[in-house]
């Protein structure tokens, strides 16, 4: 039989074929670096200018996921359709909604240095809407489906990853202050402060039920797979913006009485247990690294996790005034910097190769992907 010389090009289309919802954790691990860096408690000069450039590639890189993940499911619905039915897939739905509601959040953060206040109010409310939308859908529907259908494929129990639908609702709770301002005063500007309290609720009540089955799979089944010990990152990503949720509160209804007492009762504890874990999450993936942990899109949970315990320690050292809290915020900070510049670079490099968009193989220990 005769063999061809050259492979044949496949159609462009394929490209998109393995594009999972994950690779919006991209985007989310992106937008923190910007909004993170531009509420820093140290002026830097440039900074804020850095932080901008950061939010425009953030939007840049959210246009066309969104392009992509359209095409992914207008040519290749029995994919999509499969990923819906993957339980190490389908919870990464909730990235979605998160990359929409940190890119809005930076928008009025830094964007509208670019684009003027009007345009950037505009744009960051209809983000904002966009993904509370998705938040309240995934949390819904994702469980759901873990229920009814993943229940006989979870092999190996609990995982961080189970936690992404359930704190996409604390990312829109702890963003959606920063729109009562430009909302009218009254009805309009304590209902969407109210449904922030809701949804700060859910996701704290979700996450408390979803934890111990976490902390529970790795005392009893062990560490996880290599290519998974980065999803130890996830489980930062309520605590730090819940704490995050609890300052920006406080800032948005000033007159409510002991609102920062609260949120320096609530987030300096669920801070301590944050560091608690990073400790804990940082020496797994130390062991993992030791043992031939190669890149994966997991590494991408390096980032925006990281990213909310930035913005809590900042609203913790906004409301306290505290030193320690301040430099811990930029300590963090200089972390999440490392981890989006390391997981970028290997990211750029998947997509030069075409190793990240193709075919997913039988994983090995030290080099599988989630997809």
């Amino acid at each position: 039989m005769a063999t061809l010389a050259h492979p044949v090009p496949l159609p462009r289309t394929l490209a998109v074929r393995h594009l999972g919802p994950n690779w919006y954790a991209t985007v989310m691990g992106t937008a923190i670096v910007g909004n993170a860096g531009a509420t820093l408690p140290l002026r830097v000069p440039g900074l804020r200018a850095v932080c901008t450039a950061v939010w425009a590639l953030s939007l840049l890189m959210l246009m066309a996921l969104l392009a992509a993940r359209a095409l992914h499911w207008a040519r290749h619905r029995d994919q999509a359709r499969a990923h819906l039915l993957d339980p190490a897939v389908a919870p990464f739905y909730g990235c979605l909604a998160m990359a929409l509601v940190s890119v809005g959040g930076g928008t009025l953060i830094v964007g509208r240095d670019v684009i003027g206040p009007e345009a950037a109010v505009a744009a960051a409310a209809a983000l904002y809407a966009a993904g509370t939308a998705v938040a309240l859908t995934v949390a819904v529907t994702i469980p759901y489906l873990m229920v009814v259908h993943h229940g006989g494929n979870r092999g190996e129990g609990a995982s961080p990853v189970w936690l992404l639908p359930v704190v996409s609702p604390m990312v829109s709770a702890a963003l959606g202050p920063l729109l009562v301002p430009h909302l009218p005063p009254g009805q309009w500007q304590r209902t969407l402060l109210f449904a922030c309290y809701g949804m700060f609720g859910l996701s704290l009540l979700a996450t408390l039920v979803m934890l111990p089955l976490v902390l529970g799979r790795l005392l009893t089944g062990g560490p996880l797979p290599l290519a998974l010990t980065p999803t130890l990152f996830l489980v930062l990503g309520p605590l730090g913006q819940s704490t995050t949720a609890a300052s920006t509160f406080a800032d948005a209804a000033p007159g409510v009485a002991y609102g920062g007492a609260i949120a320096i009762l609530y987030g300096v504890p669920v801070m301590g247990f944050a560091l608690l874990w990073l400790a804990l999450a940082g020496a797994m993936v130390l062991r993992a690294r030791r043992r031939g942990m190669g890149f994966a899109m997991t590494w991408w949970a390096f980032t925006f996790p990281v990213g909310t315990c930035v913005t809590g320690a900042e609203g913790l050292a906004r409301h306290t005034e505290l030193a320690a809290l301040r430099w811990l915020a930029v300590l963090l900070y200089a972390v999440l910097v490392v981890a989006w510049l390391v997981a970028a670079s290997r990211t750029v490099r998947g997509l030069v190769s075409g190793a990240l968009l193709a075919a997913p193989r039988e994983p090995s220990p030290g080099t599988a992907r989630t997809r």
